[in-house]
C-alpha cells in the first residue's frame, strides 16, 4: 500500500520515511514511531493500517542518520545493535525528525502520533515538545518526562506481565499524569501489539489498545 520517500531534516541530511495514503480525503495524519528495530514489516503494517483507517501515515527512518535501511530481527544480537543505534541517536534528534516527518505530511490535516517501545516515549516527547496528540505503547524510556508539560493529550498502553516495565512504573504514569488515559491489559508483556513476532503479540490487548488508540485519534486529530 505505502512507497518509500525522502524527507528533510534539521540538519543538511535527508532521511527515508515509508509512506502510506489514505485512499480518500485523509481524516489527518500519523506519524508511526519505530521501535528499535527500524522501519521493518511491521512498522510498515502498521502505518498502512492507520492508512485504511483513514489516515495518512508516516513512518520515519531515524536510523538512516547513522546506517541506512536498518531492518534489525528480534534476536538478541537485534536489539543489541538497536540499543546501540538509539543511544548513538538520542532523543533529541528523534523528536527533530519527528517534527520533519509530521510537516511531510502536513497536507493530509491534523497530525498525531504514536510509538512502540523506545518510540513510546518519542511519542510522549512529541505531545510535550510539539504539541501533538500521542498514544505511547510500553514506553520503557518515559519516567523522566512525566513531570514536564503537556501541550497536548497522551494516551499509554502497557502490558500487566511486561518485565521491562513493572507495575510501580505504571502507577506512576496514573499519580503524574491523572488527567491521561493510562491503560494496562492483563495477560500482556511487553510489544504485545507486535503481530508479527508471536512469542510476544497477545491479540485480545492489541484489538483493544486499537479500538481505543482509534478513538483517541478520531476525537484529538480527526475531529480537532
Amino acid at each position: 500500500m505505502g512507497k518509500h520517500i525522502s524527507i528533510p531534516t534539521g540538519g543538511t541530511q535527508c532521511i527515508g520515511a515509508y509512506l502510506a495514503q489514505a485512499a480518500d480525503k485523509p481524516k489527518g495524519g500519523i506519524v508511526v514511531i519505530q521501535e528499535i528495530f527500524g522501519v521493518n514489516a511491521h512498522v510498515r503494517s502498521v502505518a498502512d493500517r492507520f492508512a485504511t483507517a483513514g489516515y495518512t501515515a508516516i513512518a520515519p527512518a531515524f536510523f538512516d542518520h547513522l546506517e541506512t535501511g536498518v531492518e534489525l530481527s528480534y534476536t538478541d544480537e537485534g536489539m543489541r545493535r538497536g540499543r546501540e543505534l538509539i543511544g548513538e541517536l538520542g532523543l533529541d534528534r528523534a523528536v527533530e525528525d519527528l517534527a520533519s516527518a509530521a510537516q511531510a505530511i502536513a497536507s493530509a490535516g491534523r497530525i498525531g502520533t504514536v510509538g512502540y517501545c523506545w518510540g513510546g516515549t518519542v511519542a510522549l516527547l512529541a505531545a510535550i515538545r510539539l504539541g501533538l496528540p500521542s498514544v505511547s505503547y510500553y514506553g520503557a524510556r518515559n519516567a523522566p518526562f512525566l513531570g514536564e508539560t503537556l501541550q497536548a493529550p497522551v494516551m499509554f498502553h502497557f502490558g500487566e506481565n511486561d518485565t521491562a516495565i513493572p507495575p510501580e512504573m505504571v502507577a506512576k504514569h496514573r499519580q503524574m499524569l491523572p488527567q491521561m488515559d493510562v491503560f494496562s491489559y492483563p495477560g500482556a508483556g511487553h510489544a504485545f501489539n507486535r503481530d508479527i513476532d508471536p512469542s510476544h503479540y497477545h491479540q485480545a490487548s492489541a484489538e483493544l489498545a486499537w479500538q481505543r488508540t482509534m478513538t483517541f485519534f478520531d476525537r484529538y486529530v480527526a475531529n480537532a
